[in-house]
């Protein structure tokens, strides 16, 4: 913390990969103000919506506070005694494999290190591996293919110096608010072309030039096609080619099967016209960035789609040069951390590799390790299986949720529950893999941790302290380094700080990575040895590899020499083929998955946020007008989506931004926040044979609509319980956090009388008083506790003309007389939706901002508002008021006509 609580203390944001930098102050209200840091190169002070809203989501409520022991709190000597003893004994009985960590991008790189050390060089097995794997592993197996190492060689300026950017399996708009945003200012001032490849029209498409809505799964075709029409119009650099690459010639045979634009278009479902443009683009513009994400790496080829976009770049020389290079932007804000110490089950540490005996001696000699692993250990879907085989006794799960997060969830909660021992090392108190700890560990959170993340660029920052920790809570490195004492491994983790850490970090990528050395890697911090804890604990943001003589970042891949044997670049010769999840004649429909704007992972910290609630407040299926009408479904109506492993409810969201045959549900609900909506329970575990990752974007499902009778609001301080929750035996809830508390949506089959019996019966006391109102098809009522009003609800027939009221202002107004007569007299007015998050802007403050200057623009109405200039996602939503206000206004002229 700072030594001045009125000072700003520099951080990094905790969310995606962008990695922005953050200034932190605590006022003497104790709450926590946040804003963008300016001088950070990743995003010069600009921040997304959930960025803004870090402040809000710091509050103790909710947070593991102490140890505990099969559901009994211990000290912490009991507990890192317990697990070491545990661990030890399963060792013995079954061997090091027998024993898993599966670990999170939310760790900062010296939690990583000390994790990844103790499993693999300390208790003998690879069996590690990261959520991170669900993100970006595709890419990282692509770039070893290609490169020799996992490099991304861009860095996000190469997005604002590019003629044409390529954004392919990438919403940036919401999933990477800042880049889009600097994206989106790189166009307005240099004319920036772009093109959007998504089977989905999402926000990005909203500054695209051209957007190819491609059959899900169908990208290798289109980028084999390019690398065949490239030849085929004599613009690859071939003395590139010669100089720097090997395997063209196998490679392009395998692509000329999409020799034609037809071929191509009869494979992805595109117009001809817009396969030929986007390839004329490609041929003719030199300075080309492709930016790829999850659209390309959660599938059953992704690396094989990973490579056939760095195959198009290699075969024109673009890589890692200024403006023009392929770049993967990964997810989490630092899965690159954890790929660099080999925080993935297939590498060892430090970009040194298993099957390498020069890198395995390293590695040995530098932990001086005394059973250092032999073998790559469980990806992460294998992990859960050998678990259920009884292969693995013991997983230690770290800053992650895996009972929700993984495919087949409902599977992995069985696995977990079947498990002998699960340890859980988490900030929060509750989630769902939580419920099957036998052994929880309060960690540090983010504003309370203290150490380093590197972002998609490779860039390096800090994280710091800005706020106490609550409770009995410890960083994740301190717990891991006092099991590891415990074991008997007390010297090799006698660390005192994080800097002692990351200095032994810096270290080992020296080892053997002097220039002659033939095991020199790119990843190399050498002009960081022996850096100072008051160095540290300064530490700017800084790019690798970090020269050791300048101290200053280089530019990698730009001379043509990659980390091979030879130092040349490989083609990799990759085919399409269908996805694995073919659909079929039951099902009907293909389920895409993702993110949206305001939450993130499984919500455990976005879901705190009032603000952050406001835009999407419970989960979503989009659907096409034509497959809604012809399975009877109506936009807002509940619906149920089964796949052949589960059934899960969500709201229809009936839209033209999917295409016929599709439809999309977000990744962030789970039975904390919902009783349905829990996407991952209907995605099956099939994964990428190379990269481990799996399928998430092409699900076959069949969506029916949901017919309800009855639906219920209660608004209290508090939250239910999971207990009281299942008192009310609903067919859907959903909870959302808003100012002042909580906001409950119930849905039931039963008839509305029957619904408010039994709430009464159960939630309102003998001594609690209750004033009522409504009518016969609505009911609504507040409950007071020793005349203070604690809760209210609202009951209606769906299938009536009453609709239900904006509940949420009761607890906002912290239940005021007038509110409490207007609510019970149906009167309390409805507020008006949230345009712009990040700065609060109503649609009201738009359209009364409309009414009153009738010629305003966009500009204008952001200049006066402020709305739009935070993450810019709500700028088709500005423009969106005005459309409607000028086809009003029309209107209005058409019938004075």
């Amino acid at each position: 913390m700072s030594k001045n609580q009125s000072e700003w203390t520099k951080s990094t944001c905790p969310y995606c990969g962008v990695g922005c930098g953050i200034e932190a102050k605590i006022h003497t209200s104790g709450k926590l103000e946040v804003r963008g840091d300016s001088q950070h190169p990743a995003n010069y002070g600009r921040l997304c919506s959930k960025g803004l809203a870090l402040g809000d989501t710091v509050a103790t409520e909710g947070r593991m506070l102490s140890p505990s022991i099969e559901g009994q709190n211990c000290s912490w000597d009991d507990a890192l005694s317990h697990v070491a003893s545990s661990l030890s004994s399963i060792i013995e009985q079954h061997g090091p494999d027998a024993v898993a960590f599966y670990v999170s991008g939310q760790l900062l790189t010296e939690d990583y290190y000390v994790a990844n050390k103790l499993m693999k060089g300390f208790i003998g097995s690879g069996n590690i591996d990261t959520n991170s794997r669900l993100c970006m592993a595709s890419a990282v197996a692509g770039h070893k293919r290609a490169f020799g190492e996992d490099i991304v060689p861009g860095n996000y300026e190469d997005i604002e110096l590019a003629d044409l950017v390529v954004l392919t399996g990438s919403n940036l708009a919401w999933c990477h608010p800042v880049i889009y945003q600097r994206l989106k200012a790189a166009k307005e001032k240099r004319g920036t072309k772009i093109v959007v490849i998504d089977p989905r029209e999402t926000r990005s498409c909203e500054i695209a030039d051209l957007h190819l809505p491609l059959f899900s799964g169908s990208d290798i075709a289109l980028f084999n096609g390019l690398l065949a029409y490239l030849v085929k119009h004599q613009h690859i650099n071939q003395t590139y080619i010669d100089s720097h690459t090997v395997g063209f010639e196998q490679t392009l045979t395998q692509a000329q099967r999409f020799s034609t634009i037809t071929s191509v278009a009869l494979e992805t479902g595109l117009k001809t016209t817009d396969i030929e443009t986007f390839y004329q683009w490609f041929c003719s513009t030199p300075l080309t960035t492709t930016v790829f994400s999850q659209g390309i790496n959660q599938s059953t080829s992704g690396t094989d789609k990973a490579n056939s976009i760095i195959n198009c770049h290699l075969a024109t020389g673009r890589i890692g040069l200024p403006g023009s290079t392929p770049f993967s932007i990964t997810g989490q804000p630092n899965a690159m951390g954890g790929r660099e110490v080999g925080g993935l089950a297939n590498t060892l540490a430090a970009h040194l590799e298993f099957g390498n005996d020069e890198h395995f001696s390293l590695v040995k000699d530098f932990w001086k390790a005394p059973t250092l692993a032999t073998k790559p250990g469980l990806k992460a879907i294998d992990m859960f299986d050998a678990i259920e085989k009884g292969n693995v006794k013991a997983i230690w799960v770290m800053a992650t949720n895996p009972a929700v997060s993984l495919p087949d969830s409902d599977r992995i909660n069985r696995i977990l529950s079947d498990c002998p021992l699960v340890i859980v090392s988490d900030c929060v108190a509750d989630t769902e893999t939580l419920r099957h700890a036998n052994v929880c560990l309060p960690a540090q959170g983010w504003s309370e941790k203290s150490g380093t993340v590197t972002n998609s660029e490779r860039r390096i920052s800090r994280q710091r302290r800005l706020l106490p920790t609550p409770g009995e809570g410890k960083p994740d490195w301190w717990i891991v380094s006092e099991v590891a004492k415990r074991m008997g491994f007390h010297d090799a983790f006698n660390y005192q700080t994080e800097a002692d850490i990351f200095r032994e970090y810096v270290a080992q990528t020296n080892i053997g990575n002097l220039p002659e050395d033939r095991s020199k890697r790119m990843l190399n911090l050498s002009g960081l040895n022996g850096m100072t804890n008051e160095a540290y604990n300064d530490l700017s943001p800084i790019q690798w590899p970090v020269n050791s003589t300048t101290g200053e970042s280089e530019r990698l891949f730009s001379d043509g020499q990659f980390s091979t044997p030879d130092g040349k670049a490989k083609f990799i010769t990759v085919d399409h083929q269908p996805p694995a999840n073919a659909i079929s004649e039951r099902y009907g429909l293909i389920l895409n998955t993702g993110r949206i704007r305001d939450q993130w992972h499984t919500m455990t910290r976005t879901g705190l946020s009032s603000i952050l609630n406001t835009h999407d407040s419970e989960p979503m299926l989009e659907i096409h007008p034509f497959n809604a009408s012809d399975r009877g479904i109506r936009d807002g109506q509940l619906v149920k989506v089964s796949s052949n492993i589960s059934t899960q409810v969500f709201r229809a969201s009936v839209t033209r931004h999917v295409p016929v045959g599709q439809c999309f549900a977000p990744i962030h609900w789970s039975q904390t926040h919902c009783s349905g909506g829990k996407t991952d329970a209907l995605i099956p575990a099939i994964t990428d044979p190379i990269s481990g990752q799996p399928e998430l974007k092409a699900t076959p499902v069949m969506v029916q609509p949901m017919f309800v009778k009855t639906s219920l609001q209660i608004c209290r301080s508090s939250p239910f319980s999971q207990r009281q929750l299942s008192q009310f035996c609903a067919d859907y809830w959903v909870k959302q956090k808003v100012s002042g508390g909580y906001v409950y949506q119930l849905q039931f089959s039963n008839e509305i009388d029957e619904v408010y019996a039994t709430l009464l019966d159960s939630f309102v006391g003998d001594e609690d008083a209750i004033i009522q109102g409504g009518q016969p098809a609505q009911r609504r009522a507040v409950v007071f506790q020793q005349l203070k009003p604690t809760m209210a609800f609202s009951l209606c027939n769906i299938y009536s003309e009453l609709r239900q009221p904006d509940i949420a202002q009761l607890l906002a107004s912290h239940f005021t007389h007038q509110d409490i007569h207007a609510f019970l007299a149906d009167s309390l007015s409805t507020r008006s939706p949230i345009i712009c998050t990040c700065k609060q802007v109503t649609q009201s403050d738009i359209e009364n901002l409309i009414a009153e200057n009738p010629c305003i623009d966009a500009k204008t109405i952001s200049e006066l508002t402020l709305a739009g200039t935070g993450c810019g996602s709500c700028a088709s939503d500005i423009e969106q008021c005005l459309l409607r206000a000028c086809t009003s206004e029309l209107s209005m002229v058409q019938k004075a006509g």
